[in-house]
C-alpha cells in the first residue's frame, strides 16, 4: 500500500453524513442547522441554541419556556454523588473528577440501556442540567469551600456563576460566557465529538459517550488548549516580553497553543465574535496587559507563520479574567459542548453502522517460536 493512501489522523477523509453542523472555512463561516454562530451569536441565547441543536429548529416562546423549566427541575446532583466529589482528590484535574461525576450519574439511571430517541434526549436533559451543578461543586472542593446548591430563579449562566463564586457579575460578563458557549457547543466531526460517535455507533449508552468525549476533549491538542493560552501568557507576563517569548519559541521549534486548526486555514471563524467580547470583558476587569500581550503574538504568528489563532486563544484569557480557574476552563467547554455531543450520539443512533476503520500493518512476518526465545 502506498504511504499517500493512509489519511494520518484521517485527515481530509469523510466518514458519514450529519445535519448538525457545517464548517465552511471557504467563506470563513460555521454554521449549526443552517443558521450562522456568528447571528446566534447576536440574537439568541445560549439556550436557545442548546435547543436549536437537539431539536433541529429554534424554539417557540413555550417550547423554549418548557426546555428552562425541565434544565432547571434537573440541576440537583444526588447526596451520593455530593460526596463522591467531596473526595475527589484535591490536586486532580476538574475534568477527571467532571469524567467521574458523568459516570456516577450513568449508574444512578435505570435506563442505561435504553438508547431510543426520547430517552437519549432525556438523559441529556440530565446531563446539561447537571454539569454546571458539577464543576462548580468540583471548583468549591478544591478552593476548600462549601458546594453551593442550584438556584431554580435564575438562569443556566447565572445559575452557574453563583455556585461558582456566590453571586452574579455585571450582564456584560454573562453575555460574553453565553456567547463562548454558542460558539463552543459545536463543531462537526471534532476529535471528542467522533469519539462519542464511536462510542455510541458500538450501540453503548449515552453517558459511555460523553465519558469518552471527556476524556478526549481533557487534551491540550483539543479542549485542553484554552488552558494552555492562559498558561503562555501568564509566563510572557509584559507585553514588552510577548515578541521575544514567541521568537524564542519559532527558535526552539515550540508549538503555540491558540493557533492553528485542521480545517481552518485562513482564521477560525469563531474568533472575531469571541474576541470582541473578550475586549469587552477586559474593559471591565481591568486586563488590558493581557489583551495587549495576546494582539502582539498574534499579529506576528500571522505575519511571519501565517498561522491564525483558534477559537481557545481569546476564550482561555476571557475565562481568566472572568474570574476562574485555569484547569476550569477546560469543564466550562463540556458545559456548552454537551449540546453537540449529545446531537451527535442521538444522529449516530437513528441511523447507526459500527465505526470500525481499517489499518496497514507494517511489522515482521511469521514468525516461529523457539526454545532460546523462550528462557
Amino acid at each position: 500500500m502506498e504511504e499517500s493512501e493512509i489519511k494520518k489522523g484521517l485527515m481530509g477523509v469523510t466518514v458519514d453524513v450529519t445535519q448538525i453542523s457545517k464548517v465552511m472555512p471557504e467563506i470563513n463561516k460555521l454554521t449549526y442547522r443552517g443558521y450562522t454562530v456568528n447571528d446566534l451569536c447576536d440574537k439568541c441565547d445560549f439556550e436557545e441554541t442548546a435547543y436549536l441543536l437537539l431539536n433541529g429548529n429554534l424554539p417557540t416562546t413555550t417550547q423554549l419556556q418548557e426546555f428552562t423549566d425541565a434544565e432547571k427541575a434537573n440541576r440537583n446532583i444526588s447526596k451520593e454523588l455530593k460526596e463522591a466529589i467531596l473526595n475527589f482528590p484535591k490536586a486532580s484535574h476538574p475534568m477527571d473528577g467532571l469524567r467521574t461525576a458523568i459516570s456516577i450519574l450513568g449508574q444512578e439511571d435505570d435506563r442505561v440501556w435504553d438508547n431510543t430517541e426520547g430517552t437519549n434526549y432525556n438523559k441529556f436533559v440530565m446531563m446539561y442540567a447537571k454539569i454546571p451543578t458539577i464543576i462548580a461543586a468540583i471548583q468549591r472542593c478544591k478552593e476548600g469551600k462549601e458546594i453551593i446548591d442550584p438556584d431554580e430563579t435564575l438562569t443556566r449562566t447565572d445559575n452557574f456563576f453563583n455556585m461558582c463564586f456566590g453571586k452574579v457579575p455585571e450582564p456584560i460578563i454573562v453575555k460574553a460566557f453565553n456567547v463562548s458557549q454558542i460558539l463552543y457547543a459545536e463543531h462537526s466531526f471534532n476529535a471528542s465529538t467522533f469519539t462519542a460517535r464511536v462510542i455510541a455507533s458500538t450501540t453503548s449508552d449515552i453517558y459511555s459517550a460523553v465519558t469518552g468525549a471527556i476524556g478526549a476533549l481533557k487534551g491540550p491538542l483539543h479542549g485542553g488548549a484554552n488552558e494552555q493560552v492562559m498558561h503562555t501568557l501568564i509566563e510572557i507576563a509584559e507585553p514588552k516580553h510577548a515578541a521575544a517569548w514567541l521568537d524564542n519559541a519559532f527558535k526552539n521549534k515550540l508549538k503555540v497553543m491558540g493557533f492553528g486548526h485542521r480545517v481552518y486555514k485562513n482564521g477560525d471563524s469563531r474568533v472575531p465574535e469571541m474576541k470582541r467580547w473578550e475586549n469587552k470583558v477586559a474593559d471591565v476587569k481591568d486586563g488590558k496587559k493581557w489583551m495587549e500581550i495576546s494582539n502582539i503574538l498574534e499579529d506576528k504568528m500571522v505575519s511571519e507563520k501565517g498561522i491564525y489563532p483558534n477559537l481557545d486563544f481569546p476564550a482561555g484569557p476571557a475565562y481568566y479574567m472572568m474570574g476562574f480557574e485555569i484547569e476550569m476552563f477546560t469543564p466550562i467547554f463540556v458545559m456548552s459542548r454537551i449540546t453537540g455531543w449529545a446531537a451527535h450520539v442521538i444522529e449516530q443512533t437513528n441511523s447507526n453502522r459500527l465505526i470500525r476503520p481499517l489499518s496497514f500493518y507494517e511489522g515482521e512476518g511469521i514468525r516461529t517460536v523457539t526454545l532460546v526465545e523462550k528462557r
